[in-house]
């Protein structure tokens, strides 16, 4: 039998910088009828500014994609490590970030 490799296999390249990866404990998500815009910012206890560390725009196909990929994984790990259980689940207040106006 002979190895044959995928007509259409898409190869990706993933760079030493990229591969570091970047933190992040805030996503801020806005869309418009076009586009969906996800801002991954960090943000510091005690400093009152906050940076995006990076901006992904996705078209709403694409979100609905990462949306259903992100549920699939999150299953897999909950099956495998046990339920994620979210500060406000443990009883401790966490404050939402209500009227939250980005600058980018």
């Amino acid at each position: 039998m002979e190895n044959k490799k995928p007509e259409n296999q898409l190869q990706i390249e993933l760079k030493e910088d990229v591969a570091q990866g970047v933190y992040c404990n805030l996503a801020v998500i806005s869309h418009s009828s076009s586009e969906f815009i996800m801002d991954l910012i960090r943000v510091l206890p005690g400093l009152p500014k906050a940076q995006v560390k990076s901006r992904v725009i996705l078209t709403p196909e694409h979100a609905m994609r990462l949306m259903l990929a992100l549920q699939d994984n999150l299953k897999k790990y909950e099956q495998t490590f046990g339920p994620i259980r979210l500060p406000e689940q443990k009883g401790t207040y966490v404050p939402r970030l209500s009227d939250f106006k980005g600058e980018a």
